[in-house]
C-alpha cells in the first residue's frame, strides 16, 4: 500500500490515506473506496514552476537551434516558467480546447511538492525538503518557440491538472520512475525519469540556489520529448510508476466558470 494525501471535492483540508495502485482502490479513515467513487480536487495550492529541456531527448530534439541566439549553447542552468493559479486543475476535470485550436500537447511530468522552505539547499540534502510527488499534465497549445515566455500557450485556465493525490516521498526514488501516456487507451508515449539531465536532487539544488521554494510549492521535473497531442473528445491518462494515474478528457471551450 502507498501512503497518500488527497483533497476531496468540497474539502479544503488534505486527508491522509493509502492507495492500492494495482487495483485502483483508496482507503481513507479505514473505509475502502474505488478511485472512481471519489471526486478529487488538486492536491496543490502553492506556486507551480515548470522546467524546460530537462530530458536528454528534449534537448536533442532542438538540434542546432540550441546553438543559435539567444542561448548560443546548451543551457547551463534550469530554464523555468510559472504555471499560475488559474492553471490548477485536477483528476477527471476537463481540459478545454480553445476556439481555432485543433489539438493540445500533453506534458507528462513528475510533480515535486515541497513540505519545507527550501533555499540554497545542497544536492545531498535536497530530498529532505520534499513532502511528496504527484502526477501532472503540463498542458500546452502547440508552439515552436522555446525562446519566449510561453504564457499564451501554457497558462490558460485548467492547463495544469495534477493528482489525484500526492504520494509520500519515503520509499520513492524520483530518478527511477517510468512514465506512460495513453490517449483513448492507446499507449502514445513512454519515458523514464532516469533520462533527466538534472536529477531531482540536482534540480532542486540548482533552483534553490537563486530562489526560495515554500511549503506547498511544486516543481515539475520536465516534459519528455515528443509530447503527444490530443484532440476534442480524447481521454488522456498519464501513469507514473509508484505515484498513480491522472485522467482528463479534452473538451471544446465554453464560456462560464468551473470548479477545480
Amino acid at each position: 500500500m502507498t501512503l497518500i494525501s488527497a483533497r476531496l471535492n468540497g474539502m479544503e483540508q488534505m486527508v491522509e490515506g493509502t492507495a492500492d495502485l494495482d487495483h485502483g482502490k483508496v482507503s481513507i479513515d479505514g473505509i475502502e473506496y474505488k478511485v472512481e467513487e471519489l471526486a478529487f480536487t488538486s492536491p496543490v495550492r502553492g506556486t507551480i514552476y515548470g522546467t524546460l529541456l530537462n530530458y536528454q531527448g528534449a534537448l536533442k530534439e532542438l538540434g542546432e537551434q540550441v546553438n543559435h541566439p539567444p542561448y548560443k549553447e546548451a543551457p547551463k542552468a534550469p530554464i523555468l516558467y510559472i504555471k499560475p493559479y488559474n492553471t490548477i486543475s485536477s483528476h477527471k476535470r476537463p481540459i478545454f480546447l480553445p476556439d481555432g485550436i485543433e489539438e493540445l500537447e500533453m506534458g507528462a511530468a513528475l510533480g515535486i511538492v515541497f513540505g519545507k522552505e527550501a533555499v540554497n539547499v545542497s544536492e545531498a540534502e535536497a530530498l529532505e525538503y520534499v513532502e511528496g510527488y504527484t502526477v501532472v499534465n503540463d498542458v500546452s497549445i502547440p508552439h515552436e518557440s522555446v525562446y519566449r515566455p510561453p504564457v499564451k500557450y501554457k497558462c490558460r485556465d485548467g492547463y495544469c491538472p495534477a493528482g489525484p493525490w500526492t504520494v509520500d516521498k519515503d520509499g520513492i526514488n524520483p530518478d527511477s520512475l517510468s512514465i506512460q501516456v495513453y490517449i483513448d487507451g492507446k499507449l502514445v508515449q513512454q519515458n523514464h525519469t532516469s533520462n533527466l539531465i538534472r536529477s531531482i536532487p540536482r534540480l532542486i539544488a540548482d533552483v534553490t540556489e537563486f530562489m526560495t521554494l515554500y511549503p506547498g510549492d511544486m516543481l515539475l521535473a520536465g516534459i519528455p520529448e515528443g509530447a503527444p497531442k490530443a484532440k476534442n473528445g480524447d481521454s488522456v491518462r498519464i501513469n507514473i510508476e509508484s505515484i498513480g494515474s491522472l485522467e482528463n478528457t479534452i473538451m471544446r471551450e465554453y464560456k462560464g466558470g468551473d470548479d477545480r
